[in-house]
């Protein structure tokens, strides 16, 4: 059914995370849109050591997600972490820019970048980055 798939997992979602090895590397997207999924598996992403936590939703679906992760018992620091609404404003409109939005997110968090445009701005673009 999914022959590219490298792996096909039938289980919870936070059930698998925590057989998983998560390091600052490790990136982690909860796109599901159901507290049911998505509290559980945040729950555990959260206490990892994962370089990013995000999730997919709205503004009043974060608020209410967060009141349930608080509910859960997660510390403000935790939720600091977490990266909701996901994405970077691109202006996305379809499914393809918006995961384009989040791959790049990634990347910003990862190195530190701005996630401004590189048109106009003097000095390196890559600062810090090796000769």
């Amino acid at each position: 059914r999914f022959q590219e798939a490298d792996e096909v997992v039938v289980d919870w979602p936070h059930r698998w995370l925590e057989k998983q090895h998560v390091d600052p590397r490790t990136v982690i997207a909860v796109l599901t849109h159901d507290a049911k999924f998505d509290v559980p598996a945040l729950v555990i992403a959260l206490r990892t050591n994962a370089g990013y936590v995000g999730a997919m939703g709205s503004r009043r679906t974060h608020e209410d997600r967060l009141a349930r992760l608080k509910e859960a018992g997660l510390t403000d620091d935790e939720l600091a972490r977490l990266y909701s609404p996901i994405g970077l404003d691109l202006g996305a409109r379809t499914p393809e820019e918006t995961a384009i939005s989040i791959a790049a997110q990634m990347v910003q968090s990862r190195w530190g970048g701005t996630g401004a445009s590189l048109a106009g701005r003097s000095g390196p673009i890559h600062p810090g980055a090796p000769r």
